[in-house]
């Protein structure tokens, strides 16, 4: 469900910096701040590097990529 809420225009101007970037929509590039900041609240002692490699693992799961994981 799509909801309309008010952003600071500082943001929306970082956003559209980043989002080129990434090659991320202006709302992707939110959303992607939104996820991160979020698990990071819920996972206080996480890094940024690991956060963002977790949604990176959620979302080649989410595609049927996934492979056995070999210890040693």
């Amino acid at each position: 469900m799509a909801t309309a809420v008010r952003i600071t225009n500082d943001l929306v101007r970082d956003a559209k910096i980043f989002c080129k970037i990434d090659s991320r929509s202006l709302t992707g590039q939110i959303e992607h701040w939104a996820r991160i900041g979020k698990c990071a609240e819920e996972n206080t002692d996480l890094t940024y590097s690991l956060i963002k490699d977790i949604l990176i693992g959620l979302a080649e799961l989410e595609q049927g990529e996934s492979s056995e994981y070999k210890f040693g």
